[in-house]
């Protein structure tokens, strides 16, 4: 039986969430849990993508096949009863055997918090400290760029090698409460550190250090990755997942 998940993880003390030998991440806590459930087998788990070390998330989807007869109330009982507690599982469903919760989603929904006010130390790994005022209004003039499909090579860790940097950005703003500003993206999939560099370079512009114009320049590749800045990784989470 395939089953797909929903679940939330504070990412500051794992080594992101792909599974590394000797490290503590996200998806070898998961596998660590459902061999206990999955009768001491060795159980893969599929997520919808991975994030950074540091990352949270609020929504993050997987799927996974389980050999044994369980209902979907005790599978979660089950699973947040040995996950430790910087991991929850949100929710459980069955899925048709030919899902994949990677390759089917559709969008993907992220928010990068920062806070332009008084350092706040309760906050520091949830909320990046930036602590000095910012030009919102500039900010928001440049976000608007990246809404349209476009080559994010420019704007993607060297690290993530690929075969097509094209994504789709749905929709690109920014809200302010209280001095947190909120960089909201949507689109149809993100790359390694794509959203924590498109965030720096609006910080840049927000600081007055670039003009409003160079996200246009750096997506036309009409400028060098010198003006890219990556933003801190506490700042960020995957929000939501959707799919057909």
């Amino acid at each position: 039986m395939r089953y797909l998940i929903k679940f939330s993880y504070d990412g500051t003390d794992f080594y992101g969430y792909q599974k590394q030998p000797g490290k503590r991440t996200v998806e070898g806590e998961l596998e660590k849990a459902l061999y206990n459930i999955n009768a001491h087998k060795e159980t893969r788990i599929f997520s919808s993508g991975r994030t950074d070390r540091g990352v949270h998330a609020l929504g993050q989807m997987a799927h996974f096949d389980l050999d044994i007869d369980i209902t979907l109330y005790k599978l979660k009982c089950a699973l947040n009863s040995l996950l430790p507690d910087d991991i929850h599982v949100i929710e459980v469903k069955i899925v048709d055997d030919d899902f994949h919760s990677r390759y089917m989603v559709t969008r993907k929904t992220y928010k990068y918090y920062l806070n332009m006010g008084e350092y706040n130390p309760l906050m520091r790994t949830c909320i990046y400290q930036y602590n000095k005022k910012l030009d919102v209004d500039k900010m928001r003039k440049a976000i608007t760029s990246f809404i349209g499909t476009y080559d994010f090579k420019i704007f993607v860790s060297n690290e993530a090698i690929k075969d097509n940097y094209t994504r789709t950005i749905y929709e690109a703003n920014i809200e302010v409460d209280n001095d947190i500003v909120v960089f909201t993206f949507v689109g149809n999939g993100f790359m390694k550190y794509q959203v924590r560099n498109m965030v720096g370079t609006l910080i840049k512009i927000g600081k007055g250090k670039l003009p409003v114009e160079i996200i246009e320049k750096l997506l036309k590749n009409e400028a060098p990755n010198k003006y890219i800045y990556t933003a801190k990784p506490e700042g960020l989470y995957l929000v939501d997942v959707s799919y057909k």
